[in-house]
């Protein structure tokens, strides 16, 4: 993206310059496609840099402080398409960009912005050069269309400077009329003033004192612009704009938790043949809020704010082909950017199977890997709950199977989390049996935000990875420096245990884990198989214990055999559709290991369960030495607690 390029040099040398003014600023008499290129490109340097800044006065459509993240991944994806696009028609150029910023399109003012690159893209697409006419008709339709893909329109935000951009900038096509110099510098101080009336319009505004972070957005691409058209070069990425103290002064009050109307802020892409949106729009409005539908007949993007994501991909799925999906906890962010969180994020996939209050008490943030059963895709434990899976699995013909999350689903956890803590740790599942470390670790070095990024394998799955991802919160809550996080976690992956029992080999022998012949046996025999994760990472058969006479004392006998009595420990113990044999274990083991700091009963996700099946059960043993109280002090990583 960093092309160092001369306006002057660069387009006389295209054939396309227009003549020089006195002051030797050009007077740009249309936009061909390396023009446009260019000029993009400066526009969205401008925003990612701003990043940051858009993320902390981020209060509508909620307080969830993650604008400037999403813009900087729908920049970066046109960014992206523009780097390897070689081409000097406009039109052309800008379906690609509207295209790229599709696919890339992340959040309320993401898809706004790429409904608008739509909106240029059809009224420009046939030609090669754009005349100040034309572009301000463009710019007509593209904020007509940034308005018809919204469910309920708020003035006061984006749409309002867009709306007032078009407007002025129709205006001084007629004044000036083939010169775009003069015609967007004062489309952009049209969108400074509109910007600046953001700040006394909506209520969540008006509270907080800022200023709409997606209009914000906006405006800086056009200063971008209209920086790169007017002074000619991208030598350097401009400064981040340093905001002014009353921007921020009162941001105790910007991230009020009760404001998310709905938890999750989620996402798909649609496509088919003919695309209904006004009934799609219809039909989804009915479920959630900030809805925003873009895109075309063929391929459409949609963002919905609702309590249940599932059923918005079901509801999308009625109009089309359905993949991308995504949801983010958007109560979850609010909470993780109030003063007084700490300043290290922990970050695991859905390969950890945490309790409840481990998400909500310790922040721990969680990507969600893909369970497929057929052609039908979830969301792990957002789009599929535990209970849900297991219903699944036993009735569905198509035994299921899991996907990593994409290295784009860590990138935008991280690039949001990156923008509000000085570090983040990811508590990967194990690399030995998933390309999810693979898919974190691509993630962490493609991140530009000041907050460092360590991806820590866990050597472990399921209720151990949980206990290791707990830890690390713990830690970073004492006031642990993200070294010392980091140095803790792996510490207590050296004193983490893991163990399961699975009582039929059914759905471990269609997973291809386990030969047909050994299940025959355990069957005659009925007896169940324990497993154990190996200190290299594998999962391997440790034993076997018959289920005619008590298997759950039977189990926690050998679970009890493994510990030391002379070390506490921290459990955890997660089953599958069994949860009275939970208890029952949770019995035998409290009884059976002399001290244990606490024991924590999950269900069981997909990791596991898609080889073991409904009547699993695992408990995970962790040597506990609790965290010191690090305060504010900035000791030496080796300065954690060393295991015994």
């Amino acid at each position: 993206m960093n092309r160092p390029i001369d306006t002057r040099s660069a387009l006389a040398a295209t054939g396309s310059i227009g003549a020089v003014t006195a002051s030797g600023i050009c007077r740009i008499a249309y936009l061909d496609g390396v023009r446009l290129n260019r000029a993009l490109c400066a526009g969205i340097e401008r925003v990612v840099a701003e990043r940051s800044y858009l993320n902390k006065i981020n209060v509508f459509p909620v307080p969830d402080g993650d604008t400037g993240t999403n813009l900087a991944l729908t920049f970066s994806s046109i960014g992206q398409r523009l780097s390897t696009l070689e081409t000097d028609h406009a039109g052309q150029l800008l379906i690609a960009v509207a295209d790229a910023a599709l696919d890339g399109a992340r959040g309320n003012s993401g898809a706004i912005l790429a409904q608008f690159f739509q909106g240029l893209a059809d009224t420009l697409g046939d030609l090669r050069h754009v005349l100040p006419a034309a572009f301000a008709r463009a710019m007509e339709t593209s904020n007509e269309y940034a308005r018809t893909a919204l469910g309920s329109p708020k003035e006061g935000t984006i749409l309002s400077v867009i709306q007032d951009v078009s407007k002025e900038i129709s205006h001084q096509q007629t004044v000036h009329g083939r010169d775009f110099v003069p015609i967007l510098e004062a489309g952009l101080a049209t969108a400074q003033t509109s910007l600046e009336a953001t700040r006394n319009g909506l209520e969540q505004m008006r509270r907080a004192n800022v200023v709409d972070a997606g209009a914000k957005g906006f405006v800086v691409m056009l200063e971008g612009i209209v920086r790169f058209l007017h002074h000619g070069s991208l030598d350097t990425v401009p400064d981040a704009i340093v905001p002014p103290d009353d921007d921020l002064e009162e941001q105790g009050d910007v991230y009020d938790v009760g404001t998310v109307e709905h938890r999750y802020c989620t996402e798909c892409m649609l496509t088919g043949e003919a695309i209904d949106r006004r009934k799609l729009r219809e039909s989804l409005s009915a479920i959630g809020s900030s809805l925003v539908v873009a895109g075309t007949r063929r391929k459409t993007k949609i963002h919905i704010h609702v309590d249940d994501p599932e059923q918005a991909f079901e509801i999308a799925g009625r109009y089309g082909v359905v993949s991308k999906q995504k949801a983010d906890d958007m109560l979850q962010q609010a909470q993780a950017v109030r003063d007084g969180s700490p300043r290290v994020a922990i970050v695991t996939d859905s390969g950890a199977d945490l309790p409840e209050c481990a998400y909500e008490d310790l922040g721990i943030h969680i990507v969600p890997a893909r369970i497929h059963f057929g052609e039908r895709s979830y969301l792990d434990k957002i789009g599929l709950s535990a209970d849900e899976f297991f219903q699944e699995l036993k009735t569905n013909p198509h035994h299921p199977t899991t996907s990593q999350p994409a290295p784009g689903d860590f990138r935008r956890t991280y690039e949001f989390l990156a923008s509000h803590f000085d570090d983040v740790v990811s508590i990967s599942l194990l690399g030995e049996i998933s390309g999810t470390l693979q898919a974190a670790e691509s993630a962490a070095q493609r991140v530009d935000g000041t907050g460092r990024i360590t991806v820590v394998d866990s050597r472990t799955l399921s209720v151990g990875q949980g206990l290791i991802a707990m830890y690390a919160a713990e830690c970073a809550a004492a006031g642990y420096t993200g070294e010392q996080v980091v140095a803790a976690a792996r510490q207590a992956i050296t004193r983490t245990m893991v163990f399961g029992v699975i009582p039929d080999l059914t759905y471990t022998v269609r997973g291809g884990r386990v030969r047909p012949a050994y299940k025959r046996v355990a069957d005659l025999l009925r007896i169940a198989m324990i497993v154990k994760l190996s200190g290299c990472g594998q999962i391997r058969a440790a034993g076997a214990i018959s289920k005619k006479k008590n298997p759950v004392g039977a189990f926690a006998r050998y679970v009890t055999r493994k510990a030391d009595p002379t070390k506490t420990y921290r459990l955890a113990i997660g089953y599958a559709q069994n949860p009275e044999l939970a208890r029952e274990l949770e019995q035998a083991l409290q009884q059976a290991i002399g001290s244990v700091e606490s024991i924590h009963i999950v269900e069981l996700g997909a990791a596991i369960g898609v080889h073991g099946g409904p009547g699993t059960l695992a408990v995970a043993a962790q040597e506990y030495i609790a965290p010191t109280d690090q305060g504010n002090r900035q000791t030496d990583p080796d300065s954690v607690h060393q295991p015994e």
